[in-house]
């Protein structure tokens, strides 16, 4: 790695610009990170080709005003304790000197924990784990750039609804999951107590999945499967349901899989082994209703243009794809798709309880599993 500065007086060197040009790396890709955490830029600096770093956003303003500065930023990444007045002024001041406005700012998740901010300011478009991640940055990049020219651009009708949607559907959200949990408490204690009767492991599964604005969560469901199960999708793809293609999207889904475990397929026959997402709704990582939060390796190739309308709508228990589809076997990728996009569009409260009322009715179908 070669780092280079340059451009400032050395006596000044930890109030302004660092800039750091990374040769041999990946992602053909520029960053501006704004923080002092070391690591952080380490990461970074093996991820992106080039990059500037400021401690704060006023020095962040004084490399944008620069020679050096060619407002050619790929992200933006701040690592600094978080203050929504001061990014807002920032976020302005960064359009009055040209940056594009499809650059996307991405908060760490160490100094931002509260995830509705994404959906309330409209300034951040997602958030980060910088000390745990484990995903591709040019991917993720790539998506946040496509999913903010859409917001911003092509779905005008839809930013001139957001506010008043998001605080009904939030409120509900809340109202919902909270009765539904201290009235399922004696049932969760009966189904953890059937699945360590069964098998060895955990009583809950948790996963990192990608949901609205391919924003990673931890995601919560009562253990269907056998440990490491997620180990043997690779010997098992051969009897995966979906087509499969080499550069195109990807789910698995099997038949009566091996993995599954007697009391599993009873929770998933009825839809038991999704009640800790109840959770999941109360902490804001997910709605009642939405598209399926996807895990990674699934999100990641549906980051298209063409598909990346999915990831407008919030992450949800049920929605369309479950009422429609439910216990299906002869459903392609591309239905699936289709109506998670048509979910996205349509998306409203009165949509959302026509879906609910329509959930028990599928929860009662057989599932293939």
């Amino acid at each position: 790695m070669q780092v280079e500065v340059s451009g400032v007086p050395k006596a000044d060197l930890k109030n302004y610009l660092r800039v750091a040009t990374i040769t041999g790396k990946k992602a053909a890709l520029s960053y501006f990170y704004i923080g002092t955490d070391s690591n952080a830029i380490n990461l970074l600096s093996g991820n992106f080709e080039s990059g500037f770093v400021a401690e704060n956003l006023e020095t962040a303003k004084k490399i944008i005003r620069s020679e050096k500065f060619n407002n050619q930023v790929d992200a933006i990444i701040v690592d600094i304790p978080y203050d929504a007045k001061a990014l807002r002024d920032f976020q302005n001041f960064l359009k009055g000197k040209g940056v594009h406005f499809t650059t996307p700012i991405i908060y760490s998740e160490r100094q931002l924990r509260q995830i509705q901010v994404l959906g309330n300011d409209h300034i951040i478009d997602d958030i980060i784990d910088l000390g745990n991640w484990q995903f591709d940055f040019s991917t993720k990049i790539s998506f946040l750039k496509k999913a903010k020219e859409y917001s911003l651009d092509a779905d005008k009708e839809a930013q001139r609804i957001k506010p008043a949607t998001c605080f009904y559907k939030r409120s509900f959200d809340v109202l919902i999951s909270l009765s539904f949990i201290l009235l399922t408490l004696p049932l969760f204690l009966l189904i953890a107590l059937a699945i360590k009767l069964e098998s060895r492991g955990p009583v809950f599964y948790n996963a990192k999945r990608a949901g609205r604005g391919f924003r990673i969560f931890k995601f919560y469901k009562f253990r269907t499967m056998e440990m490491n199960a997620d180990k043997k999708i690779a010997e098992l793809a051969h009897l995966n349901q979906y087509d499969s293609q080499n550069n195109g999207p990807q789910f698995f889904k099997i038949s009566n899989d091996p993995r599954i475990t007697k009391v599993g397929k009873f929770l998933r026959n009825t839809s038991l082994d999704e009640l800790p997402q109840l959770f999941n709704v109360l902490k804001g990582d997910m709605s009642l209703v939405g598209n399926r939060p996807l895990p990674l390796y699934e999100a990641s190739t549906l980051t298209t243009n063409e598909f990346v309308e999915r990831f407008m709508a919030p992450a949800g228990i049920t929605g369309l794809w479950q009422i429609k589809k439910r216990g299906k076997s002869d459903m392609s990728t591309e239905e699936r798709i289709s109506l998670d996009i048509s979910y996205a569009r349509k998306s409203n409260l009165l949509y959302d309880l026509w879906i609910m009322a329509n959930t028990p009715g599928a929860l009662l179908q057989k599932t293939d599993v």
